[in-house]
């Protein structure tokens, strides 16, 4: 049976995904590949996954290289296949995959050369830009419409515009300060050669650096220089997953206008609850029964009380959601995430301790999937296990607010005119004040205050 080439393409893994960022490849070309094996790890704005094969067959190409960003839709691979066991993919001829650029771990010697048709304002995908393209475009002043493209269909990949970069490098001469097109660090500037005892030089190009507006953009005038030093400083890549957080926080405080309110709750009667059962709790559970479970059942009883707080901005309207899903924020080493507790309002403090234990270890072992990032509808955090007695949390866009549990401390209060040595917390409450005003927030926080300090020793968990 006659071989052809199957594109697999970045798959809509949630209704809201629009592009992901592939992280790395787990089969190279040449390697087998069966149908529904992971072929690669992808991370998205909500969370990492694998994308399995939709055919069975010998990976022939990578199209898209790890670091890069693509829209939903957008062909990753090509798998050489018999033309058995091909799901919704497209086959594609051997002579149509020849437009692709090179990617990462495919190199010849006529990788990323134009095709006759580069230019043929009539080609199907000539107009069509990932982001990855046009963001390395916007960084470099590149006109796209001047460059060579050898995807699919005449589109434009992004080794398509690094050799017009270079290219256009060579043609200025020293003035571009352009000599080698090599990416850094996955961040589209460039290294030129430098004296031995001097710093290395990275420049990028200046949109305004004065080049015709006819031409192809001239490169770089801006400099960074390495450390003049050993140990002075040094560099981190900004890995996708930080560059998702980065989005994600950034449009939260530029689009919500955050406000912060913070209450002192006596927790006493809570601590002494949870010492009476802790170690009972693990023999019978195999879970640790932490302060957490308490405090997300006295919230989802709160926002049963004042509905208002389980809502979302949308411009002309305020959409509160009946479902009550709790996003529990979980630190790993090198991020933060925030799975999800479906139905909080129907779980027990055992069902909930279950919960926030499975989460914590899927997180951690970054085993989460998209399902157990979605929906999420209140946010609640416990930023007192690192000894924080203050803070002001930011928004998990696009709720409208989030609950700091605090660090638990003895303090001396004043209890009926006497004073006592109590334990205490402090919750800190941010919320989007386009929805939500001081008196609503005022009494769900009272109301979260009052669950939590209604806690007795006899208190049921079961």
């Amino acid at each position: 049976m006659a071989k052809q080439l199957t594109e697999i393409r970045m798959p809509q893994l949630a209704e809201s995904l629009v592009s992901a960022t592939v992280e790395r490849w787990l089969k190279e070309p040449g390697h087998r590949v069966e149908m529904y094996e992971p072929i690669c790890e992808i991370i998205t704005d909500k969370v990492n996954a694998e994308i399995p094969s939709t055919v069975a067959g010998v990976m022939a190409r990578i199209l898209v290289g790890p670091g890069e960003t693509v829209e939903v839709g957008t062909p990753i691979c090509l798998i050489e296949t018999e033309g058995e066991g091909e799901a919704e993919d497209s086959p594609v001829s051997a002579g149509e995959a020849s437009g692709y650029g090179v990617a990462a771990g495919v190199t010849g010697p006529g990788a990323g050369s134009s095709s006759s048709s580069a230019f043929d304002p009539s080609a199907p995908m000539r107009h069509r830009y990932s982001p990855a393209v046009r963001k390395l475009a916007e960084e470099y002043g590149v006109d796209l419409a001047a460059v060579a493209g050898t995807g699919l269909g005449g589109r434009i990949t992004r080794k398509d515009v690094l050799n017009h970069i270079s290219r256009a490098g060579a043609a200025g001469g020293t003035s571009t300060a352009l000599k080698t097109a090599v990416p850094v660090s996955g961040a589209g500037a460039t290294t030129t050669s430098a004296p031995a005892q001097g710093p290395a030089i990275l420049t990028r190009t200046d949109a305004s650096a004065g080049s015709a507006p006819d031409a192809p953009s001239a490169v770089p005038t801006v400099e960074v220089e390495e450390p003049r030093a050993p140990g002075r400083e040094y560099y981190i890549d900004v890995t996708p997953i930080r560059k998702a957080i980065a989005k994600n926080m950034r449009q939260s405080v530029s689009e919500i206008p955050h406000a912060w309110t913070s209450i002192e709750v006596d927790v006493t009667n809570l601590v002494a609850l949870r010492n009476r059962w802790k170690d009972e709790f693990r023999k019978q559970e195999g879970v640790n029964l932490t302060y957490l479970p308490f405090l997300i059942k006295a919230v989802v009883s709160a926002i049963r009380d004042y509905p208002i707080m389980n809502s979302v901005w949308a411009d002309d309207r305020i959409i509160v959601k009946r479902d009550i899903n709790i996003s529990l924020a979980v630190g790993t080493e090198d991020s933060v995430l925030t799975p999800v507790i479906r139905n909080a309002d129907q779980k027990t403090i055992v069902g909930l301790a279950h919960e926030i234990h499975e989460l914590a270890r899927k997180t951690r072992e970054g085993k989460l999937t998209l399902e157990d990032m979605q929906g999420g509808t209140f946010t609640v955090n416990n930023t007192g296990t690192f000894g924080s007695i203050l803070s002001v949390p930011i928004i998990n866009y696009p709720q409208a607010a989030i609950l700091t549990m605090e660090a638990i401390v003895k303090r001396p209060v004043v209890v009926h005119d006497m004073i006592a040595i109590r334990s205490m917390v402090n919750l800190c409450l941010s919320f989007d004040h386009r929805i939500l005003d001081g008196v609503i927030c005022g009494r769900f926080h009272q109301r979260v205050k009052e669950n939590l300090e209604s806690y007795t020793i006899d208190t049921k968990l079961y």
